[in-house]
């Protein structure tokens, strides 16, 4: 289970791209380039060991990569 709010990374309505925390009405941060998003979105989810969701320009989620505890660790 994470400990805080999963970070959303998605376009902007107004270009660019955003930052927002799960349930958040405004953006924590914005960037003009996914990319930036991605490296903050990704330091922010590592802190507070939550999920971080990569969405593509039409909303659709590219990619997330858990930096929780995972409640299903891979067997190894």
């Amino acid at each position: 289970m994470s400990k805080g709010k999963d970070q959303h990374v998605t376009p902007h309505k107004d270009g660019g791209w955003q930052v927002k925390g799960a349930g958040n009405s405004r953006a924590t941060i914005r960037t003009p380039t996914q990319a930036e998003a991605i490296i903050i979105a990704r330091d922010i989810s590592r802190n507070q060991e939550s999920e971080l969701v990569i969405h593509r320009s039409n909303g659709q989620i590219r990619d997330k990569d858990s930096h929780g505890h995972d409640s299903c660790p891979p067997k190894g």
